[in-house]
């Protein structure tokens, strides 16, 4: 699985803050680790939405098995389609022969981490729906099916609920995407950590370099927050 680079690297112990309400989050999540429900982490670009689901799937019973991660957004829908689902072999022009495995069959008895879900087109969506519905997945151009056991972590950073009014994202796709969900907050919103967060960065990066940290003065704190 290493070698794939099919891990999860982090923990909950890997996530830096005092922040109360940012520790309610860690503890919910430690919670969510303990069931198999679909879980969909909310919020802003940098506010550790990977973290967050590699750290729940390494607190599950999941842990050791695959963790496979694709951003929904970065790839047009033919090839996310045959990224998600695989191909057989003839399937298109250039298909590798003997075809090859989707990412929810490479996840199979682990975790898929599907990034940015809230840009997934319309199209891909229904056929999503139906392999979370029927727990198998088709193969672009097979006629046979897979079964697979996944459990499905995602992550959005816009408001799906607008696009669900807007008939932009299936209401039946966010009912099975979203039985836990999270909102992480913001940097903005945990001032506190500003400090925690930045003696952590500067004594990593001297410690790789082989210096002594700086002393940091309470006003550097006040002029980052």
């Amino acid at each position: 699985l290493s070698k794939k680079g099919l891990v999860a690297r982090y923990t909950f112990s890997d996530i830096i803050t005092q922040d109360p309400a940012f520790l309610q989050l860690i503890e919910k999540g430690r919670r969510y680790a303990k069931v198999d429900g679909a879980v969909l982490l909310i919020g802003e670009t940098g506010t550790g939405k990977e973290l967050f689901a590699q750290s729940i799937h390494n607190a599950s019973k999941r842990r050791g098995e695959p963790f496979v991660a694709i951003n929904c957004a970065a790839l047009p829908e033919s090839l996310l389609e045959s990224e998600l689902f695989g191909y057989s072999e003839g399937a298109f022009s250039g298909a590798a022969k003997g075809g090859k495995q989707g990412l929810f069959e490479l996840a199979h008895k682990g975790t898929i981490f599907l990034d940015e879900i809230g840009e997934m087109p319309l199209n891909l969506q229904a056929k999503l729906l139906r392999v979370l519905q029927e727990k198998e997945v088709r193969r672009v151009g097979g006629d046979t099916v897979v079964p697979v056991d996944v459990r499905v972590s995602s992550a959005t950073n816009v408001n799906i609920n607008q696009k669900v009014k807007r008939g932009e994202f299936r209401l039946d796709l966010f009912y099975r995407i979203s039985l836990l969900n999270l909102r992480l907050i913001s940097l903005s919103e945990r001032l506190d950590d500003i400090p925690v967060l930045f003696l952590h960065f500067v004594t990593t990066y001297c410690a790789t370099r082989h210096v002594d940290p700086p002393a940091i003065l309470e006003e550097a704190y006040d002029v980052l927050k």
